[in-house]
């Protein structure tokens, strides 16, 4: 008997059915030894990085076992990054609540204060979780994968009664951290983070695997708060680490003039990218990096702008300058950012190291009031000695232009970066298989 609407139950039996030619009545072949596994696989649907980097270790973990079936969850942009790789996205998804569609109705101009938005979406998380339990309840999954997945993770904690198969919770942040700017409601960090550290130790079972997309040294200085543990004894304590996860491999795109010619990009031309993920919040930073194109042109002879709108802004509706060029969602971004002279981002930590291990130039401007963008995300950039920050107030054509003439081309010396946190997180997984 369903527990929520029965549309969504009827759409999980007949997508088992169509995919599969069994349902869940079928005991014989639940038991069966020599059935495929099946998991479930959640990516976080704020951004695309979090696409990226999961349809990665989805891949390692069918070179483990080829004969794993991954079944997605999922919801716009996630389900660009997943149609272009013929993954199977779970027909349920179309009940999902836009979480993505939230943040961006929460944000201002270049600001987002993602722990307040956090804090305004319990109606959509709790709507998205009951969809979610449902296809877990229905689909007779072996292993359920969540990247992020805020919903289903703290639901699980509270309801641990509903945890039916083995589960992997991944993050590349552990706790809150309170934004100075945030006034009264600040305090409220620490509140969070004395919940989610409760949930762990009372319901260790919840999580049989906790994976930090990142290394014990990327984690900040401090405490979740008064009296509360030290972020990083307590995260080595309960996570293991898979380092970065970029989702490609650095060394093959390492000969850039051959890469430069297939994209299209030319020997004179000083190419640099703009490129704000996924959602529609980056609207502003573009808006003020055209603005400042003529300075920025007259400043570094033949300056090619390419400004990547993502899947959520219309580029007709972007300020339109003679000389930059605006692309829509770009398949495989990484290879034209491999490939450009200079690239200029917000302060995501994904698009970031991708650069960092691409050993490409790079100006990031982090979102107003984002603790991780603010915070976790310099902290780790300036560890591999990587990245050129600027604040948005400073982003002005005379201030971009000379930036962007210092950054453009110059040779860089960042530290090398892992290419094997796929491989490592999808071996920590399969050992649940």
């Amino acid at each position: 008997m369903a527990r929520y609407p029965v549309k969504v139950n009827h759409l999980i039996k007949d997508f088992v059915d169509r995919t599969y030619g069994i349902h869940r009545l079928h005991p014989a072949w639940h038991i069966s030894s020599g059935r495929t596994k099946k998991a479930l696989y959640i990516s976080s649907p704020i951004g695309l990085v979090h696409a990226m980097r999961d349809v990665a270790i989805a891949d390692e973990l069918r070179e483990i076992d080829p004969h794993l079936r991954v079944d997605w969850p999922a919801q716009d942009p996630v389900t660009r990054v997943l149609n272009a790789r013929d993954e199977t996205t779970h027909p349920a998804s179309r009940h999902l609540a836009s979480e993505s569609a939230h943040l961006e109705s929460e944000s201002g101009e270049h600001d987002l204060n993602a722990f307040q938005a956090i804090r305004n979406v319990d109606e959509i998380m709790t709507s998205n979780f009951m969809v979610l339990d449902e296809v877990i309840a229905d689909g007779q999954y072996d292993l359920v994968i969540g990247d992020e997945t805020w919903e289903l993770d703290y639901h699980l904690h509270e309801n641990p009664d509903l945890k039916t198969t083995s589960y992997v919770w991944m993050t590349d942040l552990v706790g809150w951290v309170p934004m100075p700017s945030g006034g009264e409601r600040e305090p409220l960090v620490a509140d969070y983070n004395a919940e989610m550290i409760g949930h762990i130790a009372r319901h260790k079972r919840i999580r049989d695997k906790a994976i930090l997309i990142g290394n014990p040294d990327d984690i900040i200085a401090g405490t979740f708060g008064p009296d509360l543990p030290a972020t990083r004894e307590w995260t080595e304590a309960n996570y293991a680490f898979a380092g970065c996860v970029t989702g490609f491999d650095p060394d093959a795109l390492s000969r850039r003039d051959e890469l430069q010619e297939e994209l299209g990009f030319q020997p004179v031309e000083k190419v640099c990218i703009v490129t704000v993920g996924g959602s529609g919040v980056g609207r502003s930073l573009i808006e003020r990096i055209v603005k400042s194109y003529p300075a920025s042109r007259e400043a570094v002879p033949g300056l090619r702008v390419i400004v990547v709108a993502g899947p959520r802004l219309n580029p007709d509706a972007l300020p339109q300058v003679e000389g930059v060029e605006y692309r829509p969602y770009v398949e495989h971004l990484y290879r034209h950012l491999a490939a450009c002279d200079l690239a200029v981002v917000q302060g995501g930590l994904t698009t970031t190291m991708e650069l960092t291990a691409s050993k490409v130039p790079f100006i990031y401007v982090p979102l107003r009031n984002h603790f991780e963008q603010n915070f976790r995300v310099p902290a780790r950039l300036e560890r591999y000695e990587a990245g050129r920050r600027m604040d948005y107030d400073e982003i002005v054509p005379d201030r971009t232009a000379s930036t962007i003439l210092d950054e453009i081309g110059r040779p860089v010396d960042f530290l090398d970066v892992e290419s094997d946190g796929a491989a490592k997180a999808a071996s920590l997984i399969a050992e649940l298989l």
